[in-house]
């Protein structure tokens, strides 16, 4: 069986994550110019918070892990 990737996502080349890497800090520096800080959420949020919130198509497109 082929090795396949999750539906909705995709890899990227070495190229392509060095064209978003100078893209992502050149708006950081940018935002810290104007006083921004930085900010991380969770990337994974539990179930009950995610189902029902966005109808049936929406409950479809969740990843559940």
């Amino acid at each position: 069986m082929k090795p396949t990737i999750p539906q909705g996502t995709r890899d990227f080349d070495a190229a392509t994550v060095r064209k978003r890497n100078y893209i992502f800090n050149t708006i950081r520096n940018i935002f810290e110019l104007y006083g921004f800080q930085p900010l991380e959420t969770p990337a994974m949020e539990t179930m009950h918070t995610l189902m029902g919130k966005y109808g049936e198509e929406g409950d479809r497109l969740i990843f559940k892990i």
